[in-house]
C-alpha cells in the first residue's frame, strides 16, 4: 500500500535549493501549521504561498513567510494528485462520480493563486494520478485509463492526449522540449511537449513509480526492478543501468552523480557517465519521497522515523538532522521555499530555516 501511494506524493514542487539555503547548516523550526488532515501527496508551492492539499477536499493556502492563513477552497472531491502551481493558478486533480466505478472519474481545476477562485474546471473519464507538470503553455498528466494529456494552462482544453493499454503512475517532468511519463508496465515515454508527439521510449523490467530526472539531454529513471537507468536522448540508447538493492523510488541529478532512493533503505550516489557506485549509505527507514537536494547535502525524509537527514553529497556521511516531533508517517517529499525547508508531518507541516 505504501508502494502505491509514492507515485502520487512526489509532485514537480521544488525538490532543488535555489537560493543558497545550506542544508548541512543548523537548520530549527520556524513556523508550523497544525492539521490531522495532511495526506500523501506533496504540498504546492511558490516563492510566496504554499498550498497544502488536504484529505477533507479542502485545499489551504498560507503564507511561506510565517504560516498564516491566505484562503482556504472546497475544491469539490478528495485529491487524486498532488497540486502544482504556476504564476496565475494552482492546479488540482481530483476524484468525483461513483467510487465504485472503475476507473472512477475526475476533474482538473484551476484555482487562483491569491483568492482561490475557481478559474476552470475539466471533467474527465478517469481521476489524474501519476502528478501534475507544467510548463509555458501546458499542464501535463495521466490516468489509470491509459490517458497521457496535455491541457492548456490557462482553459483546461485538451491540446493533445494519447491512450496506451498500461496504467500511469508515476509523476510527469518536464525538461526543454520533452514531457516524460513512466507506466506501471515499467515504460518511459518522451513526448514532444507542443505536438505530443513521441520521441522515444524505454521499457524496462518493473514499474516505474518515480519522475524522470534530466541532464545534459540525458534521462535518468529507476525502476522496481531495482536498477537506476540512463537513456541518451540524442544518440536514442541506453547508456547504463546499475542494480540497487530493492526498488528504486526516486532519482536526482546532482552536480557529481545520480542519486537514487531505493526500498532497501539505502540512498545511493552513481556517476553520471557510467553508473559506477560512488557511495551508499543506509538510513533508518524506507525512503518513499524525492529529497530536497542543494550544492552541497541532500535532504531525506525516512518512513516511519522521527527525523529528517541530511547527507554530504561527496562522501554520503550524515551532516545535519532536523526533529520532527513525531514520527514520520507521509510519503509527500519535502519541499524548498526561498530560505525554507517545508517537511510534511502527520500532524501538519513543518518549515524549517537558518537562526538568525
Amino acid at each position: 500500500m505504501l508502494v502505491a501511494t509514492v507515485s502520487a506524493a512526489i509532485s514537480s514542487a521544488t525538490t532543488r535549493v535555489e537560493d543558497g539555503l545550506t542544508l548541512s547548516q543548523p537548520l530549527t523550526v520556524t513556523w508550523r501549521y497544525q492539521t490531522d488532515q495532511t495526506t500523501d501527496l506533496t504540498p504546492a508551492a511558490d516563492e510566496h504561498t504554499v498550498f497544502i492539499p488536504l484529505s477533507s477536499g479542502v485545499l489551504v493556502a498560507l503564507n511561506a513567510a510565517d504560516g498564516k492563513l491566505v484562503w482556504k477552497a472546497e475544491a469539490g472531491g478528495t485529491f487524486s494528485a498532488a497540486p502544482i502551481a504556476d504564476e496565475r493558478s494552482v492546479f488540482v486533480a481530483q476524484r468525483s462520480g461513483d467510487p465504485d466505478r472503475k476507473p472512477v472519474s475526475g476533474t482538473l481545476s484551476a484555482l487562483s493563486k491569491t483568492t482561490g477562485v475557481t478559474l476552470w474546471m475539466s471533467t474527465l473519464p478517469a481521476a489524474l494520478t501519476s502528478g501534475l507538470a507544467v510548463d509555458t503553455v501546458s499542464l501535463f498528466g495521466a490516468s489509470p485509463d491509459g490517458h497521457v494529456y496535455a491541457f492548456d494552462r490557462r482553459t483546461g482544453r485538451v491540446l493533445w492526449s494519447h491512450q496506451y493499454e498500461e496504467e500511469f503512475s508515476a509523476p510527469p517532468t518536464v525538461a526543454g522540449d520533452h514531457v516524460y511519463f513512466g507506466s506501471k508496465a515499467g515504460t518511459v515515454r518522451a513526448f514532444n511537449v507542443k505536438t505530443g508527439k513521441l520521441e522515444w521510449q524505454y521499457k524496462t523490467g518493473g514499474a516505474i513509480e518515480g519522475p524522470v530526472a534530466v541532464s545534459d539531454n540525458i534521462a535518468y529513471f529507476g525502476s522496481a526492478d531495482a536498477n537506476v537507468y540512463a537513456f541518451s536522448e540524442m544518440r536514442s540508447k541506453l547508456l547504463w543501468h546499475r542494480r540497487t538493492g530493492a526498488a528504486v523510488q526516486a532519482v536526482t541529478a546532482v552536480s557529481n552523480g545520480v542519486l537514487a532512493a531505493s526500498l532497501d533503505n539505502f540512498a545511493y550516489l552513481l556517476s553520471l557517465n557510467k553508473g559506477a557506485l560512488i557511495w551508499r549509505r543506509q538510513l533508518p527507514g524506507r525512503i518513499l519521497s524525492r529529497p530536497i537536494t542543494a550544492s552541497d547535502a541532500a535532504l531525506f525524509t525516512p518512513f516511519s522515523t522521527d527525523q529528517a537527514i541530511v547527507l554530504n553529497l561527496r562522501d554520503g556521511k550524515t551532516v545535519n538532522t532536523l526533529m520532527l516531533g513525531e514520527e514520520n508517517s507521509s510519503a509527500a517529499a519535502p519541499i524548498s521555499v526561498n530560505s525554507l525547508v517545508l517537511i510534511t508531518i502527520p500532524h501538519g507541516l513543518l518549515a524549517f530555516s537558518a537562526p538568525r
